[in-house]
């Protein structure tokens, strides 16, 4: 899929094109056995060459960071589906950053294949796009020896979670790095409430409570000349076969911190309540505007779980956790209790993470944080696909299943039709719990 501009033949991937980049791949995976993070970035040079898929704004900001992070860090390619967004952030870039910005026309690429040109180029590649493409395209530049950071979720079903250990498993056997958008992580505040509470600062943890309660985001009108298949890209968040929807999306940060708090322990079963109530116009795509789900750990400690995108509504996002002795709340990284205490400090975690990423290629000594991303990512998925079936899902369940949202992500085309379209009155059509069967 392309814009609605013609744009010159070198933003397309030719079928030579997508042969040599198969065959990079191909060699790639034959190397897994090699430590290959010392070839990964330009030989005899001081340069690393970073490499956007996908220009948002999150991915515009993990750019400027890994650029900040590495003086020799060089951003080099970027692909889109829009050709529109890649001017707009090239140019905002080269502004802030115009000696580490080499970006030329022949590396900027539209389309939903773009991503395979931008590995090639590249020796980091920064991923931040729709999140139903994080697997294939992290798992592709791993199988081509380069770094990479991708931004949360790392998947919207069980399917792509389960790419994503293996994704991450390749890459410790090629000693590459894989730095997770989760930067809860890096956070120096989270880092020591959480440590404090492991302390037994707030006693025993008895409950969980997880709020992402906002207005929604990424609501626009509909440009005149796009597709429908272009205008769900564009506004890929309201449509879950693109995000995942809410809870995958914005809840994931909340369920990482309970999943660390909680020792990465997994839950063993979850159920949750959602629909739409107020945010029902096309607009808003086939997403649910609610959702709340109720987790069970093994030691019985339950977590709720609520996100809710709404307009003129109270708004929160926290991370409380009530001990037996106190309790902490993550976000503003404070306990109140018996040993009262709030840090006083100041982070950039998005920095933090490319910092960390950049000085890991550097040394050598590669960083993966491949374990928390894959399970803390399931939690939010387990949760989403009981909001929209009404069922229980077990954490035994959702690791077994192999369900993926239609089309997989390697069927995705440019010029196919969107799997979700609307009905006579504009609206799209949603699940219906009680109805909706999707893990068989």
């Amino acid at each position: 899929m392309k814009t609605p501009n013609t744009h010159p033949t070198r933003h397309t991937v030719s079928r030579r094109d997508f042969l040599k980049t198969s065959a990079t791949a191909s060699a790639g995976a034959a190397l897994a056995s090699l430590d290959v993070s010392r070839f990964a970035h330009a030989a005899g040079s001081d340069i690393i060459r970073v490499g956007m898929i996908g220009c948002g704004g999150r991915n515009a900001g993990a750019a400027r960071q890994a650029l900040n992070a590495d003086r020799g860090a060089r951003l080099v390619a970027m692909s889109d589906i829009f050709m529109e967004r890649i001017e707009e952030k090239l140019a905002l870039l080269r502004r802030e950053k115009p000696d580490q910005v080499q970006v030329d026309a022949e590396h900027c690429f539209t389309g939903l294949e773009g991503y395979k040109r931008v590995i090639e180029a590249s020796d980091v590649v920064l991923i931040a796009n729709a999140a139903k493409f994080h697997p294939l395209q992290m798992m592709a530049a791993i199988q081509a020896g380069k770094h990479v950071f991708v931004e949360k979720p790392h998947g919207i079903d069980p399917a792509g979670v389960k790419l994503v250990r293996a994704a991450c498993d390749l890459a410790r056997q090629k000693k590459l790095c894989v730095v997770s958008g989760l930067q809860s992580r890096f956070h120096t505040g989270y880092i020591e409430t959480i440590q404090r509470i492991h302390d037994g600062a707030i006693g025993d943890v008895v409950a969980i409570e997880e709020n992402f309660l906002r207005a929604p985001y990424g609501v626009q009108e509909r440009k005149p000349g796009l597709t429908e298949l272009q205008w769900q890209f564009s506004v890929q968040y309201r449509f879950y076969w693109l995000s995942g929807d809410d809870v995958t999306q914005s809840l994931v940060h909340n369920f990482d911190r309970a999943f660390w708090v909680m020792r990465h322990v997994p839950p063993v079963k979850c159920h949750g309540l959602g629909g739409r109530a107020s945010m029902v116009d096309a607009a808003y795509g086939c997403v649910f505007d609610h959702h709340s789900i109720v987790y069970e750990f093994p030691n019985g400690v339950r977590m709720y779980g609520f996100c809710r995108t709404a307009t003129g509504c109270y708004d929160e996002n926290s991370s409380i956790v009530l001990g037996t002795k106190g309790r902490a709340n993550i976000t503003r990284c404070e306990i109140r209790g018996e040993k009262t205490w709030r840090w006083q400090g100041q982070c950039d975690p998005y920095q933090i993470e490319q910092d960390k990423l950049f000085a890991a290629i550097r040394s050598g000594d590669p960083i993966n944080n491949g374990d928390y991303m894959a399970d803390s990512t399931l939690i939010a998925v387990m949760g989403q696909i009981s909001c929209y079936t009404g069922s229980e899902v077990t954490w035994e369940e959702i690791n077994q299943s192999d369900f993926a949202f239609p089309p997989r992500p390697e069927e995705c085309r440019d010029d196919m039709e969107p799997p979700v379209k609307p009905g006579p009155d504009g609206r799209y059509p949603v699940p219906v719990p009680g109805q909706t069967r999707l893990l068989g």
